[in-house]
């Protein structure tokens, strides 16, 4: 449908926001949504969800539960989901039952495959690796013959923060690492020789306007990032090459709302490694470094405001508490020129995303 079919008239403080998922992502979508006098109603089958609890209400239901996705559509002026793993029948019963949805059905689904992303993003001139699907070995075999070694094998649908994916070095990893991502429907991507990974922040609105954050360098640990530097340092022109692809992005799938695309910086070039329809960990920086942060900006797109700036006031050093670190919270407190932020998450598994500090460099 055209851009220009779909404008809506902006939302008054007082409507709802229903949002798909309860987690950290839609807690302080919540939080944001709040200051701006909106109301929030969060959908999640877990009772008393990080986000409910900073939310005017949730419905306990599953993702998937037809009287539960009807009763969200009935209540809410729009609605958006945390996380790209919601499946894409969901959204599409609320759009077709008449509910204001952003993102759409079309970016969720994208994103959910990586073949179809990664298809969508070199249709547009966002350009990714060479890669190859796999839906069995001998595919697996014949598609490393294609690539060369080394290759990356994820399976095509869910797996984060390094989950699903297993390298393939030689013809030797070839069985081991078609165990290793369940012999399920998988992608085979080449080897990138990147210098680091960058990634934007970026936003439409109904009326097709785009704003983007300053880039971020982010930095890995056993695949869940750790930290994210922002705003990196990088030259005009990879600045510019990365607003260009956001720009491709957003206008290629008709979309509403914050996306995170992450990069690899070649030293000439740009490659995107994937997107995200959604906020993004990586653009956590933004609430502590900017006069309107991701989460508000998703706010705003969704509900029909003018999108707020972008620019960065000071340099932030975002890195995530994983597991137990989130005990040192009194330390990280007592840190002058540190912001925390905690999830309200229950048990403190090795792993976990329990919250994240910002640190602030300022001048």
């Amino acid at each position: 449908m055209a851009v220009a079919a779909r404008r809506q008239p902006p939302l008054a403080p007082g409507a709802v926001i229903g949002v798909l998922g309860g987690g950290q992502l839609g807690r302080m979508m919540a939080e944001a949504a709040s200051r701006l006098g909106f109301e929030v109603a969060i959908l999640d089958p877990q009772p008393r969800s990080p986000a409910a609890r900073v939310a005017a209400r949730q419905i306990i239901a599953a993702y998937d539960d037809p009287a539960g996705l009807d009763e969200l559509g009935r209540i809410s002026d729009v609605v958006t989901f945390e996380f790209e793993n919601v499946p894409a029948a969901s959204v599409e019963r609320l759009a077709a039952g008449g509910a204001l949805v952003a993102p759409g059905p079309k970016a969720l689904a994208t994103a959910q495959d990586r073949v179809a992303e990664k298809t969508f993003l070199n249709s547009v001139g966002a350009t990714t690796v060479n890669f190859r699907p796999v839906d069995s070995l001998d595919d697996l075999r014949a598609a490393l013959k294609g690539l060369g070694a080394p290759a990356l094998l994820k399976t095509r649908r869910e797996g984060y923060d390094g989950k699903g994916q297993a390298w393939v070095r030689s013809d030797a990893d070839v069985e081991t690492a078609w165990r290793a991502v369940g012999e399920r429907p998988s992608i085979l991507e080449a080897g990138a020789d990147f210098r680091r990974e960058l990634s934007i922040i970026a936003a439409r609105g109904w009326d097709g306007a785009t704003a983007a954050y300053p880039l971020g360098e982010n930095r890995h640990e056993g695949g869940i990032l750790r930290t994210t530097l922002a705003p990196a340092e990088a030259d005009r022109s990879t600045e510019q090459a990365a607003r260009d692809i956001a720009a491709k992005v957003l206008n290629g799938l008709d979309y509403v709302g914050v996306i995170g695309i992450e990069l690899f910086d070649l030293g000439d070039r740009l490659l995107v490694n994937e997107i995200a329809p959604r906020v993004h960990n990586t653009g956590h920086w933004t609430q502590d470094g900017c006069a309107c942060d991701q989460f508000e900006q998703h706010v705003r797109a969704i509900a029909g405001w003018p999108l707020g700036p972008t620019t960065a006031h000071a340099w932030i050093e975002m890195t995530n508490l994983l597991g137990p670190e989130v005990e040192r919270w009194r330390d990280l407190a007592g840190e002058p020129d540190a912001r925390l932020h905690l999830y309200g998450k229950g048990e403190a598994r090795p792993g976990r995303k329990m919250g994240h500090v910002n640190r602030i460099r300022r001048g």
